[in-house]
């Protein structure tokens, strides 16, 4: 098996301690969120903690795509954290990645880079009403999107947990994670309204950032909520359909037992 170790030039000092990391990935015990399908630890290198993303194997067509044919999540995920530093858009430091593959197929891949200490996510805004902040947090969250639609950011996977929170005396920072899937160019008013579709299902958060984009734009307020709202029942409907298809096929494992049959937006 080929391995292919990529260090930032920044932090090439750190190689061998980053591939040792690599090497005792599975005997770290401490796990970020729920390791469903990718798994994330900590891991302590020279006494500064970083974060070790180990992607899921992929199935057998991806393997031979992500050999012969595409970049791994975990190249892409190192490429576009670099991309949006450029662009002034904040994303833990990226510091390798690695590829593992043989000569006819692609296996398995890792993605290493600081480790942020946030405040909160995007996902706690769903959850809890009563953060003191929470007016102020949100719409300075939709500031931050309006930000990076202007400079050319599609962050397909703009979902309640892939923005990190951290307050800064009187503002906060955000931080941008799980980033394998992006695209980047001049965004039209229905990809940026399509784009906060994932975020909420619940409308008096829509009706806030509907609000703070307006100011940002001078865009029609009525128009973006119409929109907003309009794409996120498309994409709820999607999910659960998505869901209760799985649930007949795969219906002997566990997390689809779990999830509910029918969306919560009406």
């Amino acid at each position: 098996m080929k391995t292919t170790l990529v260090v930032h030039p920044n932090k090439k000092p750190l190689t061998d301690k980053v591939s040792d990391a690599i090497i005792n990935f599975d005997s770290y015990t401490k796990v970020l969120g729920d390791a469903e399908r990718n798994v994330i630890k900590n891991v302590d290198i020279n006494g500064e903690i970083y974060t070790i993303k180990s992607f899921k194997i992929p199935n057998l067509i991806n393997k031979v795509a992500y050999k012969f044919f595409r970049k791994s999540k975990a190249e892409r995920s190192y490429m576009y954290a670099n991309k949006l530093l450029d662009l002034g858009v904040k994303t833990p430091a990226p510091i390798a990645y690695q590829k593992q593959t043989t000569p006819f197929a692609f296996k398995r891949s890792f993605y290493i880079s600081e480790f942020v200490d946030c405040d909160l996510t995007y996902r706690e805004l769903t959850t809890d009403f009563e953060i003191e902040d929470y007016d102020a947090i949100l719409r300075a969250f939709t500031r931050f999107t309006y930000d990076l639609h202007e400079k050319g950011v599609h962050f397909l996977d703009h979902s309640p947990g892939n923005t990190l929170i951290c307050r800064k005396e009187n503002t906060y920072n955000f931080y941008l994670v799980d980033l394998n899937r992006m695209n980047f160019g001049v965004l039209n008013f229905e990809t940026r309204m399509r784009n906060f579709s994932k975020l909420t299902i619940h409308k008096s958060m829509i009706k806030v950032m509907a609000n703070e984009y307006a100011k940002c734009t001078g865009y029609d307020e009525d128009k973006i909520f119409n929109a907003i709202w309009n794409y996120t029942k498309a994409f709820q409907d999607k999910f659960y359909r998505k869901i209760r298809i799985k649930k007949r096929i795969f219906f002997w494992k566990k997390k689809y037992k779990n999830r509910v049959s029918e969306s919560p937006i009406k």
